[in-house]
Protein backbone atom coordinates (compact mmCIF):
# COMPACT_ATOMS: atom_id res chain seq x y z
CA UNK A 1 0.00 0.00 0.00
CA UNK A 2 1.58 3.20 -0.84
CA UNK A 3 2.13 5.07 2.58
CA UNK A 4 1.09 8.69 1.46
CA UNK A 5 -2.22 7.45 -0.02
CA UNK A 6 -2.85 5.21 3.05
CA UNK A 7 -2.14 8.17 5.13
CA UNK A 8 -4.45 10.41 3.92
CA UNK A 9 -7.16 8.09 3.91
CA UNK A 10 -6.40 7.00 7.52
CA UNK A 11 -6.52 10.83 8.97
CA UNK A 12 -9.97 11.45 6.94
CA UNK A 13 -11.06 8.35 8.49
CA UNK A 14 -9.90 8.93 11.78
CA UNK A 15 -11.91 12.07 12.55
CA UNK A 16 -15.08 9.97 12.34
CA UNK A 17 -15.92 6.68 14.68
CA UNK A 18 -16.01 3.50 13.17
CA UNK A 19 -19.76 1.80 13.15
CA UNK A 20 -17.51 -1.66 14.28
CA UNK A 21 -15.72 -2.51 17.78
CA UNK A 22 -14.04 -5.53 19.28
CA UNK A 23 -17.23 -5.60 21.40
CA UNK A 24 -19.71 -5.63 18.04
CA UNK A 25 -17.45 -8.85 16.95
CA UNK A 26 -17.73 -10.69 20.79
CA UNK A 27 -21.19 -10.21 20.80
CA UNK A 28 -21.35 -11.90 17.32
CA UNK A 29 -20.03 -14.53 18.43
CA UNK A 30 -22.29 -15.00 21.63
CA UNK A 31 -24.89 -14.89 19.49
CA UNK A 32 -23.76 -17.08 16.54
CA UNK A 33 -22.13 -19.95 18.73
CA UNK A 34 -23.42 -23.31 18.15
CA UNK A 35 -25.15 -22.44 15.32
CA UNK A 36 -22.09 -22.13 12.95
CA UNK A 37 -18.99 -24.40 12.93
CA UNK A 38 -16.30 -23.57 14.81
CA UNK A 39 -13.66 -24.35 12.43
CA UNK A 40 -10.54 -25.60 13.03
CA UNK A 41 -7.29 -23.67 12.52
CA UNK A 42 -4.33 -26.08 11.91
CA UNK A 43 -0.39 -25.45 11.50
CA UNK A 44 0.80 -26.91 8.07
CA UNK A 45 4.09 -28.28 8.15
CA UNK A 46 4.29 -28.95 4.60
CA UNK A 47 3.19 -25.34 3.27
CA UNK A 48 5.52 -23.59 5.73
CA UNK A 49 8.59 -25.63 4.56
CA UNK A 50 7.64 -24.89 1.08
CA UNK A 51 7.30 -21.01 1.50
CA UNK A 52 10.45 -20.78 4.61
CA UNK A 53 7.96 -19.31 6.88
CA UNK A 54 5.20 -20.53 9.28
CA UNK A 55 1.59 -21.15 8.16
CA UNK A 56 -1.85 -21.58 9.94
CA UNK A 57 -5.01 -22.13 8.11
CA UNK A 58 -8.34 -21.63 9.17
CA UNK A 59 -10.60 -23.77 7.18
CA UNK A 60 -13.86 -22.37 7.12
CA UNK A 61 -14.80 -24.25 3.90
CA UNK A 62 -15.51 -26.53 6.52
CA UNK A 63 -19.12 -24.48 7.07
CA UNK A 64 -22.03 -26.27 5.86
CA UNK A 65 -22.75 -23.69 2.83
CA UNK A 66 -18.31 -24.22 2.82
CA UNK A 67 -17.93 -20.42 3.32
CA UNK A 68 -17.51 -17.76 6.22
CA UNK A 69 -20.31 -15.82 4.57
CA UNK A 70 -23.00 -17.89 6.96
CA UNK A 71 -21.30 -16.23 10.21
CA UNK A 72 -22.42 -12.28 8.84
CA UNK A 73 -25.51 -13.79 7.77
CA UNK A 74 -26.12 -15.19 10.57
CA UNK A 75 -25.46 -12.05 12.79
CA UNK A 76 -27.54 -9.80 11.09
CA UNK A 77 -30.76 -12.16 10.80
CA UNK A 78 -30.51 -12.92 14.70
CA UNK A 79 -30.89 -9.13 15.21
CA UNK A 80 -34.15 -8.78 13.39
CA UNK A 81 -36.91 -7.28 15.07
CA UNK A 82 -39.84 -9.48 14.80
CA UNK A 83 -41.70 -8.02 12.28
CA UNK A 84 -38.63 -7.89 10.10
CA UNK A 85 -38.24 -11.39 10.47
CA UNK A 86 -42.08 -12.02 9.52
CA UNK A 87 -41.55 -9.91 6.06
CA UNK A 88 -38.79 -11.50 5.73
CA UNK A 89 -35.18 -10.90 4.16
CA UNK A 90 -33.60 -9.97 0.77
CA UNK A 91 -30.07 -9.69 -1.02
CA UNK A 92 -28.66 -9.49 -4.32
CA UNK A 93 -25.85 -12.21 -4.45
CA UNK A 94 -24.76 -15.22 -6.90
CA UNK A 95 -22.07 -16.39 -4.89
CA UNK A 96 -21.94 -18.16 -0.86
CA UNK A 97 -23.83 -14.84 0.76
CA UNK A 98 -26.86 -16.59 -0.96
CA UNK A 99 -26.41 -19.33 0.49
CA UNK A 100 -25.52 -18.66 3.75
CA UNK A 101 -28.65 -15.90 4.53
CA UNK A 102 -31.01 -18.82 3.01
CA UNK A 103 -29.28 -21.86 4.72
CA UNK A 104 -29.62 -19.41 8.38
CA UNK A 105 -32.81 -17.86 7.32
CA UNK A 106 -35.25 -21.09 6.71
CA UNK A 107 -33.61 -22.54 9.96
CA UNK A 108 -34.78 -19.31 11.75
CA UNK A 109 -38.06 -19.55 9.91
CA UNK A 110 -37.20 -15.91 8.07
CA UNK A 111 -38.49 -15.76 4.33
CA UNK A 112 -35.44 -14.93 2.20
CA UNK A 113 -35.71 -14.04 -1.38
CA UNK A 114 -32.14 -13.60 -3.31
CA UNK A 115 -31.92 -11.38 -6.90
CA UNK A 116 -29.22 -13.47 -9.04
CA UNK A 117 -28.53 -11.98 -12.51
CA UNK A 118 -30.13 -14.25 -15.40
CA UNK A 119 -26.79 -15.54 -16.49
CA UNK A 120 -25.84 -17.30 -13.03
CA UNK A 121 -24.56 -20.18 -13.54
CA UNK A 122 -28.25 -22.95 -12.88
CA UNK A 123 -25.36 -24.98 -10.57
CA UNK A 124 -25.49 -21.80 -7.76
CA UNK A 125 -28.95 -21.09 -8.64
CA UNK A 126 -29.97 -25.09 -7.22
CA UNK A 127 -27.39 -24.73 -4.62
CA UNK A 128 -29.25 -21.83 -2.93
CA UNK A 129 -32.79 -22.88 -3.48
CA UNK A 130 -31.80 -26.35 -1.85
CA UNK A 131 -30.96 -24.34 1.29
CA UNK A 132 -34.62 -22.63 1.22
CA UNK A 133 -33.99 -19.18 -0.64
CA UNK A 134 -36.54 -18.13 -3.11
CA UNK A 135 -34.37 -17.04 -6.52
CA UNK A 136 -35.46 -14.00 -8.62
CA UNK A 137 -33.73 -13.71 -11.89
CA UNK A 138 -33.63 -10.31 -13.33
CA UNK A 139 -30.63 -8.56 -15.15
CA UNK A 140 -27.58 -9.54 -17.27
CA UNK A 141 -25.17 -8.37 -14.59
CA UNK A 142 -24.91 -8.24 -10.92
CA UNK A 143 -25.96 -4.33 -10.96
CA UNK A 144 -29.42 -5.34 -12.44
CA UNK A 145 -29.89 -7.69 -9.96
CA UNK A 146 -28.60 -5.45 -7.66
CA UNK A 147 -30.99 -2.54 -8.41
CA UNK A 148 -34.33 -4.68 -8.65
CA UNK A 149 -33.12 -5.84 -4.96
CA UNK A 150 -33.45 -2.67 -4.32
CA UNK A 151 -36.59 -2.02 -5.61
CA UNK A 152 -38.16 -5.42 -4.51
CA UNK A 153 -36.76 -4.51 -0.62
CA UNK A 154 -38.82 -1.28 -0.97
CA UNK A 155 -42.07 -2.70 -2.57
CA UNK A 156 -42.62 -5.59 -0.33
CA UNK A 157 -41.20 -3.82 2.98
CA UNK A 158 -38.13 -6.71 3.28
CA UNK A 159 -35.06 -5.76 4.74
CA UNK A 160 -31.87 -5.69 2.42
CA UNK A 161 -28.98 -7.96 3.67
CA UNK A 162 -25.85 -6.91 2.04
CA UNK A 163 -22.95 -9.08 1.43
CA UNK A 164 -20.32 -7.16 3.01
CA UNK A 165 -20.52 -3.67 3.41
CA UNK A 166 -22.84 -3.90 6.53
CA UNK A 167 -20.85 -3.58 10.20
CA UNK A 168 -23.46 -6.83 11.70
CA UNK A 169 -22.39 -8.76 8.62
CA UNK A 170 -18.71 -7.62 9.39
CA UNK A 171 -18.96 -8.63 12.71
CA UNK A 172 -20.11 -11.65 11.95
CA UNK A 173 -17.26 -12.30 9.88
CA UNK A 174 -14.78 -11.10 12.33
CA UNK A 175 -15.40 -13.93 14.60
CA UNK A 176 -12.97 -15.95 12.49
CA UNK A 177 -10.39 -13.89 13.70
CA UNK A 178 -11.39 -14.65 17.43
CA UNK A 179 -11.25 -18.14 17.00
CA UNK A 180 -8.02 -18.04 15.14
CA UNK A 181 -6.10 -16.16 17.60
CA UNK A 182 -7.54 -18.05 20.45
CA UNK A 183 -6.40 -21.51 18.62
CA UNK A 184 -3.13 -20.41 17.51
CA UNK A 185 -1.49 -17.55 19.54
CA UNK A 186 1.19 -17.91 17.87
CA UNK A 187 0.02 -15.85 14.99
CA UNK A 188 1.69 -12.35 13.79
CA UNK A 189 0.45 -11.62 10.68
CA UNK A 190 -3.20 -12.51 9.24
CA UNK A 191 -3.61 -12.30 5.58
CA UNK A 192 -6.74 -12.49 4.39
CA UNK A 193 -8.80 -12.17 1.12
CA UNK A 194 -10.44 -8.76 0.22
CA UNK A 195 -13.58 -8.75 -2.11
CA UNK A 196 -15.63 -6.02 -0.75
CA UNK A 197 -14.58 -5.79 2.58
CA UNK A 198 -16.38 -7.14 5.03
CA UNK A 199 -14.10 -10.60 6.34
CA UNK A 200 -11.00 -8.35 6.57
CA UNK A 201 -13.17 -5.28 8.21
CA UNK A 202 -14.10 -7.12 10.96
CA UNK A 203 -10.79 -9.82 11.54
CA UNK A 204 -8.69 -6.27 11.49
CA UNK A 205 -10.79 -4.88 14.05
CA UNK A 206 -10.42 -7.97 16.28
CA UNK A 207 -6.41 -8.29 15.49
CA UNK A 208 -5.95 -4.38 16.37
CA UNK A 209 -7.36 -4.63 19.63
CA UNK A 210 -5.50 -7.81 21.23
CA UNK A 211 -2.51 -5.48 22.28
CA UNK A 212 0.14 -7.52 20.35
CA UNK A 213 1.67 -6.65 16.93
CA UNK A 214 -0.50 -8.56 15.06
CA UNK A 215 -0.05 -7.01 11.04
CA UNK A 216 -3.10 -7.53 8.10
CA UNK A 217 -2.71 -8.23 4.82
CA UNK A 218 -5.15 -7.96 2.54
CA UNK A 219 -5.19 -9.85 -0.79
CA UNK A 220 -7.19 -9.20 -3.92
CA UNK A 221 -6.91 -10.63 -7.82
CA UNK A 222 -4.74 -8.38 -9.68
CA UNK A 223 -8.10 -8.39 -12.08
CA UNK A 224 -10.03 -6.81 -9.61
CA UNK A 225 -7.60 -4.71 -7.51
CA UNK A 226 -10.96 -2.44 -6.79
CA UNK A 227 -10.00 -2.11 -2.58
CA UNK A 228 -6.77 -1.31 -3.53
CA UNK A 229 -7.03 1.48 -6.28
CA UNK A 230 -9.42 3.40 -3.87
CA UNK A 231 -7.45 3.03 -0.68
CA UNK A 232 -4.45 4.21 -2.48
CA UNK A 233 -6.20 6.88 -4.66
CA UNK A 234 -4.62 4.85 -8.39
CA UNK A 235 -7.18 4.57 -11.30
CA UNK A 236 -6.99 1.09 -12.12
CA UNK A 237 -8.67 -1.09 -14.78
CA UNK A 238 -11.07 -3.51 -13.24
CA UNK A 239 -12.74 -6.48 -14.90
CA UNK A 240 -12.06 -9.84 -16.49
CA UNK A 241 -12.60 -13.88 -15.71
CA UNK A 242 -10.80 -14.44 -12.70
CA UNK A 243 -10.59 -17.58 -10.74
CA UNK A 244 -11.18 -15.50 -7.62
CA UNK A 245 -14.79 -14.97 -8.55
CA UNK A 246 -15.86 -15.02 -4.44
CA UNK A 247 -13.52 -11.53 -4.51
CA UNK A 248 -13.99 -10.49 -8.02
CA UNK A 249 -15.92 -6.75 -6.76
CA UNK A 250 -15.66 -3.83 -8.78
CA UNK A 251 -17.33 -1.33 -6.10
CA UNK A 252 -15.79 -2.24 -2.89
CA UNK A 253 -18.36 -0.77 0.21
CA UNK A 254 -18.13 2.61 1.48
CA UNK A 255 -18.07 1.34 5.42
CA UNK A 256 -15.48 -1.45 4.72
CA UNK A 257 -13.50 1.11 3.08
CA UNK A 258 -12.94 3.59 6.01
CA UNK A 259 -12.43 0.53 8.55
CA UNK A 260 -9.33 -1.01 5.84
CA UNK A 261 -8.01 2.27 5.41
CA UNK A 262 -7.23 2.59 9.47
CA UNK A 263 -6.88 -1.18 10.29
CA UNK A 264 -4.69 -2.79 7.45
CA UNK A 265 -1.37 -2.75 7.24
CA UNK A 266 -1.10 -3.34 3.29
CA UNK A 267 -2.98 -5.04 0.15
CA UNK A 268 -1.26 -7.11 -2.22
CA UNK A 269 -2.34 -8.08 -5.85
CA UNK A 270 -2.04 -11.49 -6.98
CA UNK A 271 -2.11 -13.14 -10.70
CA UNK A 272 -3.95 -15.86 -12.07
CA UNK A 273 -1.45 -18.16 -12.15
CA UNK A 274 -0.80 -18.04 -8.07
CA UNK A 275 -4.74 -18.41 -7.54
CA UNK A 276 -4.28 -21.47 -9.24
CA UNK A 277 -0.82 -23.16 -7.90
CA UNK A 278 -2.41 -22.27 -4.28
CA UNK A 279 -5.58 -24.01 -5.37
CA UNK A 280 -3.92 -27.34 -6.98
CA UNK A 281 -1.28 -27.06 -3.60
CA UNK A 282 -4.28 -26.79 -0.99
CA UNK A 283 -5.60 -29.88 -2.80
CA UNK A 284 -2.51 -32.27 -2.48
CA UNK A 285 -0.68 -31.14 0.31
CA UNK A 286 -4.11 -30.66 2.71
CA UNK A 287 -6.34 -32.48 0.63
CA UNK A 288 -8.90 -29.41 1.08
CA UNK A 289 -10.70 -28.13 -2.03
CA UNK A 290 -10.76 -24.35 -1.85
CA UNK A 291 -12.82 -22.09 -4.26
CA UNK A 292 -10.18 -19.20 -5.87
CA UNK A 293 -10.85 -16.69 -3.69
CA UNK A 294 -10.06 -19.03 -0.66
CA UNK A 295 -6.90 -19.63 -1.55
CA UNK A 296 -5.98 -16.32 -2.30
CA UNK A 297 -4.15 -16.10 0.77
CA UNK A 298 -2.02 -18.66 0.02
CA UNK A 299 -1.18 -17.42 -3.40
CA UNK A 300 0.04 -13.77 -2.13
CA UNK A 301 2.28 -15.98 0.46
CA UNK A 302 3.31 -17.97 -2.85
CA UNK A 303 4.38 -14.88 -4.44
CA UNK A 304 5.72 -13.02 -2.09
CA UNK A 305 7.47 -14.96 0.09
CA UNK A 306 10.65 -12.46 1.26
CA UNK A 307 7.26 -10.35 2.02
CA UNK A 308 6.14 -13.04 4.97
CA UNK A 309 9.69 -13.89 5.91
CA UNK A 310 9.86 -14.77 9.60
CA UNK A 311 6.15 -14.30 10.43
CA UNK A 312 3.92 -16.56 11.63
CA UNK A 313 1.18 -16.49 9.23
CA UNK A 314 -2.78 -17.45 9.39
CA UNK A 315 -4.66 -17.97 6.08
CA UNK A 316 -8.06 -18.03 5.78
CA UNK A 317 -9.17 -20.75 3.28
CA UNK A 318 -12.94 -18.48 3.05
CA UNK A 319 -15.05 -20.77 1.14
CA UNK A 320 -14.78 -24.05 -1.32
CA UNK A 321 -17.42 -23.73 -4.07
CA UNK A 322 -15.41 -24.36 -6.75
CA UNK A 323 -17.03 -25.46 -9.82
CA UNK A 324 -15.55 -29.76 -10.50
CA UNK A 325 -14.97 -28.80 -13.76
CA UNK A 326 -12.92 -25.14 -13.25
CA UNK A 327 -11.38 -27.53 -10.86
CA UNK A 328 -10.00 -30.54 -12.86
CA UNK A 329 -9.17 -27.47 -15.17
CA UNK A 330 -6.78 -25.92 -12.17
CA UNK A 331 -5.49 -29.36 -11.27
CA UNK A 332 -4.40 -30.37 -14.94
CA UNK A 333 -3.15 -26.67 -16.00
CA UNK A 334 -0.76 -26.74 -12.91
CA UNK A 335 0.96 -30.30 -13.36
CA UNK A 336 1.72 -28.65 -17.08
CA UNK A 337 3.04 -25.69 -15.42
CA UNK A 338 5.41 -28.36 -12.98
CA UNK A 339 6.35 -29.94 -16.00
CA UNK A 340 4.78 -33.43 -15.27
CA UNK A 341 2.61 -33.07 -18.08
CA UNK A 342 3.27 -31.87 -21.36
CA UNK A 343 1.83 -31.34 -25.08
CA UNK A 344 4.84 -31.62 -27.76
CA UNK A 345 4.41 -30.36 -31.39
CA UNK A 346 6.37 -32.46 -33.63
CA UNK A 347 6.55 -32.05 -37.72
CA UNK A 348 6.49 -35.50 -39.81
CA UNK A 349 6.66 -36.24 -43.07
CA UNK A 350 3.02 -37.83 -43.50
CA UNK A 351 4.71 -41.80 -44.75
CA UNK A 352 4.20 -45.11 -42.73
CA UNK A 353 5.96 -45.77 -39.74
CA UNK A 354 6.97 -41.76 -39.23
CA UNK A 355 4.53 -41.72 -35.99
CA UNK A 356 6.28 -45.35 -34.60
CA UNK A 357 9.26 -44.13 -34.97
CA UNK A 358 8.81 -40.65 -32.61
CA UNK A 359 7.00 -43.56 -30.34
CA UNK A 360 9.88 -45.20 -30.17
CA UNK A 361 11.64 -42.28 -28.66
CA UNK A 362 8.91 -41.56 -25.83
CA UNK A 363 9.23 -45.52 -24.58
CA UNK A 364 13.00 -45.00 -24.51
CA UNK A 365 12.51 -41.95 -22.02
CA UNK A 366 9.85 -43.34 -20.14
CA UNK A 367 7.25 -40.98 -20.71
CA UNK A 368 3.69 -41.88 -20.86
CA UNK A 369 1.32 -40.90 -24.09
CA UNK A 370 -2.10 -39.49 -22.73
CA UNK A 371 -3.45 -38.16 -26.04
CA UNK A 372 -2.28 -37.97 -29.92
CA UNK A 373 -3.90 -35.15 -32.13
CA UNK A 374 -3.09 -35.19 -36.06
CA UNK A 375 -3.31 -32.07 -38.25
CA UNK A 376 -2.98 -33.19 -42.18
CA UNK A 377 -5.60 -29.72 -43.41
CA UNK A 378 -5.11 -26.88 -41.14
CA UNK A 379 -0.88 -26.53 -41.62
CA UNK A 380 0.90 -24.21 -43.73
CA UNK A 381 3.06 -27.47 -44.30
CA UNK A 382 3.38 -29.20 -48.07
CA UNK A 383 0.66 -31.91 -48.55
CA UNK A 384 3.05 -34.38 -47.50
CA UNK A 385 3.48 -32.46 -44.06
CA UNK A 386 1.65 -33.01 -41.53
CA UNK A 387 1.90 -31.74 -37.37
CA UNK A 388 1.25 -33.90 -34.50
CA UNK A 389 0.42 -33.09 -30.78
CA UNK A 390 1.17 -35.21 -28.28
CA UNK A 391 0.20 -34.85 -24.91
CA UNK A 392 1.96 -36.61 -22.69
CA UNK A 393 3.14 -37.33 -18.84
CA UNK A 394 6.38 -37.45 -17.08
CA UNK A 395 8.39 -37.71 -13.70
CA UNK A 396 9.18 -33.91 -13.71
CA UNK A 397 10.18 -31.54 -16.37
CA UNK A 398 13.88 -33.05 -16.27
CA UNK A 399 11.95 -35.84 -18.48
CA UNK A 400 10.51 -33.76 -20.81
CA UNK A 401 13.39 -31.92 -21.88
CA UNK A 402 15.44 -35.15 -22.19
CA UNK A 403 13.05 -36.28 -24.43
CA UNK A 404 13.07 -33.20 -26.85
CA UNK A 405 16.62 -33.23 -27.11
CA UNK A 406 16.88 -37.17 -28.42
CA UNK A 407 13.76 -36.21 -30.80
CA UNK A 408 15.46 -32.87 -31.85
CA UNK A 409 18.60 -34.42 -32.12
CA UNK A 410 17.12 -37.33 -34.56
CA UNK A 411 15.83 -34.40 -36.93
CA UNK A 412 12.31 -33.63 -35.86
CA UNK A 413 11.08 -30.78 -35.59
CA UNK A 414 9.63 -30.41 -32.07
CA UNK A 415 8.99 -27.99 -29.82
CA UNK A 416 6.14 -27.19 -26.19
CA UNK A 417 2.81 -26.21 -26.20
CA UNK A 418 2.99 -23.17 -23.54
CA UNK A 419 0.23 -22.52 -21.42
CA UNK A 420 -1.16 -18.86 -21.78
Amino acid sequence: MTQTAAARLTETSASTNLPLTNDDVLAAAQRIAGAVVHTPTMHSQTLSNIVGTEIWLKFENLQFTAAYKERGALNALLQLTQEQRNRGVIAASAGNHSQGLSYHGTRLGVPVTIVMPRTTPSVKIMQTESVGGNVVLEGETFDDAYAHARQLEQERCLTFVHPFDDPHVAAGAGTVALEMLADAPEIDCLVVPIGGGGLISGMATVAKATGREIEVVGVEAALFPSMYSRINNIPMPCGGDTLAEGIAVKEPGEFTSRVIAQKVDDILLVEEAELERAVSLLLQIEKTVVEGAGAAGLAAVLAHPHRFAGKKLGLVLCGGNIDPRLLANVLLRDLARSGRLARLRVTLQDRPGALYKVMKEFDAHNVNIIEIYHQRIFTSLPAKGLITDIECEARDKDQIEALVAALTASGYSVHQVELG
